[in-house]
């Protein structure tokens, strides 16, 4: 630790001083007898106090958690000298808060002594934070000298998004080969019942419907749905995002919070799910199952922020693999930036099967009077013209806020794909 004058011995040393310069200006050498007092007190209280020494360590209960969780962090001391007043602080960064326990918080130690200062942290908002960087400062009997130190016990928490309530998905117009959850519009061996037909050469015989052929005189099969599972890539936009000044949560949020709830959704369905966070520095995750797959694209999803650049960039630099034919591309967007709407138009010209997800940015614009209400209506209407050119495109848009859940939003875009099957049929 590093000594510092505390202010006890900056006004004594003031004082010896001044008594000491005054009495050989006025040659007055009573005045040193007033100054010894002071002098003695200082060069006593230097050589008593000493260097305090204490040890630290931090520990965490758990090193991933939810939005909404508690979470337990110990702060171990041991005492090597005796300390009188040792002041603690865990710097706390954003997203974590303290809910209970003293944080900046005193004590005293004896020499030997252990001690276990316990504090509850309330994870606020989604990321990975570090935290660890423990400050001390130690006081001695006398006080003349502040001890100040930094122990670094580095610990990486997770906190995960919350997870938004969502009942059923948005279907893919194609499937894979893989065995999964989702009924294939295909005839094939499979499970759910979808029409029946003549025998021809070829037919398994546990495919015979006996009743079927029975009244009609002849073998009759059922055909079948088989299921399968999809490619499902989200196109997170990171270009830009809208935030009011009393609002803690912003597009950027609301976007991972809806990307890692359908990222969960499709992977208990057991989809194969990638990730393209498109932005001022672009990331990709080829598509994949399972809980490993799972954990990636949450650890992906907590990294998301919001990168100035000017770069114009369009989806040539997206790698192909990233984006393999028949996936189902979900574009979870605020539709603020020209180079994330061109891609999402440019992703549909090539022939992907895309939905977005416009996380609404109105709730974090209020309309002034005069000609700021008269520009509000212009960029509202804006807006619903950029939809309806999607909507032209055959690209559903489903808009979401706080105003309603997230399953709300997905219904629009379930509703407008049925028409489409429908009117192409």
């Amino acid at each position: 630790m590093t000594p510092i004058a505390s202010p006890r011995l900056v006004s004594y040393l003031g004082l010896a001083s001044v008594c000491l310069l005054a009495a050989l200006a006025l040659r007055r050498p009573e005045l040193v007898v007033v100054a010894a007092p002071f002098a003695l007190i200082v060069a006593v209280g230097l050589l008593w106090e000493g260097r305090p020494q204490v040890r630290a360590w931090l520990t965490l209960d758990r090193d991933r958690a939810l939005e909404g969780d508690e979470i337990s962090a110990e702060i171990e001391l041991n005492a090597i000298t005796t300390i009188d007043l040792l002041e603690l602080h865990l710097p706390v960064p954003r997203g974590l808060s303290v809910v209970e326990g003293d944080n900046p918080g005193g004590l005293h130690l004896r020499a030997g002594e252990e001690r276990t200062v316990s504090l509850r942290l309330l994870c606020d908002r989604w990321g990975s934070v570090e935290l660890g960087e423990l400050r001390v400062r130690a006081r001695g009997r006398i006080g003349m000298l502040v001890w100040e130190g930094r122990i670094n016990r580095p610990h990486r928490l997770q906190i995960y998004p919350r997870p938004e309530l969502l009942q059923s998905l948005v279907a893919p117009l194609h499937t894979q080969l893989a065995t999964g959850d989702l009924l294939a519009r295909i005839r094939a061996d499979g499970l759910e019942f979808a029409d029946t037909r003549a025998f021809v050469s070829g037919d398994r015989l546990r495919s015979v419907n006996w009743r079927a052929s029975a009244r009609r005189g002849e073998l009759i099969v059922n055909e079948r749905h088989p299921d399968r599972n999809a490619d499902v890539v989200l196109f997170l936009d990171s270009f830009a995002e809208a935030r009011s000044a009393d609002e803690a949560d912003g597009t950027l949020e609301r976007a991972v919070r809806a990307a890692a709830t359908l990222a969960g959704r499709y992977l208990e369905r057991r989809d194969r799910v990638g990730l393209v966070t498109f932005g001022g520095v672009l990331r990709w995750l080829e598509p994949g199952g399972g809980l490993t797959q799972r954990y990636r694209l949450i650890d992906a999803l907590l990294e998301t922020g919001v990168e100035f650049s000017y770069a114009w960039k369009d989806v040539n630099i997206i790698p192909a693999r990233t984006l393999p034919p028949g996936a189902l591309v979900l574009a979870v967007t605020p539709l603020l930036d020209e180079r994330s709407i061109a891609a999402l138009f440019d992703l549909r010209a090539r022939g992907h099967d895309l939905a977005i997800v416009e996380v609404a940015p109105e709730d974090a614009v209020s309309p002034g009077p005069g000609v700021d209400a008269l520009a509000y209506r212009l960029w509202l209407l804006r807006r619903a013209g950029l939809r309806a050119r999607f909507e032209r495109s055959g690209v559903a848009v489903a808009r979401w806020n706080d105003d309603y859940p997230l399953d709300a939003g997905l219904e629009g875009v379930r509703a407008f794909r049925r028409r489409a099957r429908l009117a192409q049929r």
